[in-house]
């Protein structure tokens, strides 16, 4: 695992990631798809989700399915990091459902817990 210092700051309010991403049409997710890729990566220390992934993953639904996937197969990384790695361990299936109907929410989820790494930031 990396330390906390190498991984880059991306914290943002949960609302706020909806609400952008609903004010710009979307371009804002595919922001948010891009950054939560280099912290995923960051945090597992091996490259989890490419960035183009995220960036491709706002324009396509199936390619967006798996972005959410991927980010579940990222969670346990993140949870050994934060101390919560059993809690997280289950929500990987829990992201993909959310990715398939409401992307938005699971969206909201992750960056709930990617802000948890950040305690003083």
């Amino acid at each position: 695992m990396t330390e906390r210092r190498d991984i880059p700051v991306f914290k943002n309010n949960p609302v706020m990631v909806l609400v952008l991403s609903l004010l710009t049409c979307g371009l804002y997710h595919i922001y948010w798809n891009i950054k939560v890729a280099e912290v995923l990566n960051a945090v597992a220390g091996r490259q989890v989700i490419a960035p183009m992934v995220g960036a491709l993953s706002g324009c396509c639904l199936p390619i967006n399915i798996y972005f959410f996937y991927l980010c579940g197969q990222g969670l346990a990384d993140l949870g050994r990091a934060i101390g919560k790695e059993e809690e997280l361990r289950g929500k990987g299936t829990l992201l993909l459902v959310l990715g398939v109907f409401f992307p938005m929410v699971a969206a909201m989820i992750m960056q709930g817990h990617i802000n948890e790494l950040y305690p003083d930031a």
